[in-house]
């Protein structure tokens, strides 16, 4: 059967069956508001607290929270719940997200956590249901006819009371994560590769001068992806609280044919208009994270690349090893143990061999879970 496109789909607003009023929530006696950016500190302890009970491999800064409750997309005031207990304890929360981006599918990912002190009350599963009726009113009220997707993401850690709100709501494993670790202890036994990327390219580092530039290379690069959707600028530069440009790389085409690439259809209408302007062609990127607050659950400091992508144009030139063997290198110089990273297992670029064959191996997992519209 053909994949259904936006010309054969009905509206979203049809297939999104939005309720008119959002269910109550009444179970375990808490008292619930909207979230506001000065709620960070005590949904950091939460959060934290949480990720501590469900054995989840990372904690949260406030300046990170910080920036998710602030971004310019955030609607706190109507897409956020707070339940605060009768000595006004935060002890749930729950908050939908919808990106500015979405181009082909337009996405709502569900965001939540009951204190594991208030767990088998019910306030987890009105919660929940709470949440995925106002993805719905959100999808439903975007006008298009494009594919919808609700989705929420569970560690393999999480509870099994957290697996069956997803499955009883009718939510299915779309997509699996490896969170990966290379080994940078001993890199005289164990070499990083020496690589220069083909082609008269240039390894450069990510500075101001090539941001956009980079962002542009990861939509094309993504493009391909499962799930992606192309970044704003807006989103590109949000959430840069754990950002480090120390780690970070591009490489760049420094004589791009420019004429053929215009010509070429699969060349995406912003960086058709970036190159008109002369502006520099990045075709490759490597982009890091200091996750601090994760150094000790793991047990050891490590450095993370957060993104890495090519354009598939100049694939095959020795883009992506060369970016990866630089940010480890930089790791390594930095005093790091190990570098991580996190990649879907069905990547259709063969991310997998290539972090196979640098050393990577798999630590931890994750999954995605979604009801398509």
């Amino acid at each position: 059967m053909a994949t259904p496109t936006p010309a054969t789909l009905a509206p979203l607003a049809e297939r999104a069956d939005a309720p008119s009023v959002l269910p109550p929530l009444a179970a375990g006696g808490l008292t619930w508001r909207p979230a506001t950016v000065d709620d960070a500190g005590t949904l950091l302890d939460l959060r934290n607290t949480v990720a501590e009970a469900d054995g989840e491999p990372y904690r949260e800064t406030l300046e990170e929270l910080r920036e998710i409750l602030g971004a310019p997309w955030q609607r706190l005031g109507t897409d956020s719940v707070l339940g605060l207990d009768e000595a006004g304890a935060l002890r749930a929360y729950g908050y939908v997200e919808t990106m500015p981006g979405d181009t082909t599918r337009v996405r709502a990912f569900l965001w939540g956590a009951v204190h594991p002190d208030r767990r088998g009350e019910g306030i987890g599963r009105e919660l929940f249901a709470w949440q995925e009726a106002r993805a719905r009113q959100l999808l439903a009220a975007t006008g298009t006819a494009l594919p919808g997707r609700i989705a929420g993401f569970l560690e393999d850690t999480a509870p099994a009371t957290k697996v069956r709100l997803y499955e009883r709501a009718g939510f299915a494993p779309r997509r699996y994560y490896s969170d990966l670790e290379r080994d940078l202890r001993d890199l005289a036994a164990h070499p990083l590769p020496v690589v220069e990327p083909e082609g008269g390219l240039r390894l450069l580092p990510l500075d101001d001068a090539h941001d956009d530039a980079a962002r542009l290379a990861h939509n094309d690069a993504f493009r391909d992806h499962w799930g992606s959707e192309p970044q704003t600028r807006e989103q590109w530069r949000s959430g840069r609280a754990t950002y480090a440009p120390e780690w970070s790389f591009v490489v760049v085409d420094p004589e791009p044919d420019v004429a053929a690439l215009l010509a070429d259809p699969r060349t995406d209408a912003e960086t058709a208009d970036a190159l008109r302007a002369g502006e520099p062609l990045v075709v490759g990127y490597h982009v890091a994270a200091r996750y601090e607050a994760d150094f000790a659950v793991r047990g050891y400091p490590f450095g993370y690349t957060d993104i890495l992508g090519v354009r598939r144009a100049y694939r095959g030139r020795k883009v992506a090893v060369a970016l990866l063997a630089a940010g480890m290198r930089a790791f390594a110089a930095d005093g790091m143990a190990v570098a991580a990273l996190d990649v879907d297992t069905q990547n259709p670029s063969g991310a997998h061999g290539l972090y196979a064959s640098l050393g990577y191996t798999t630590r931890h997992g994750s999954r995605l879970l979604t009801i398509e519209l």
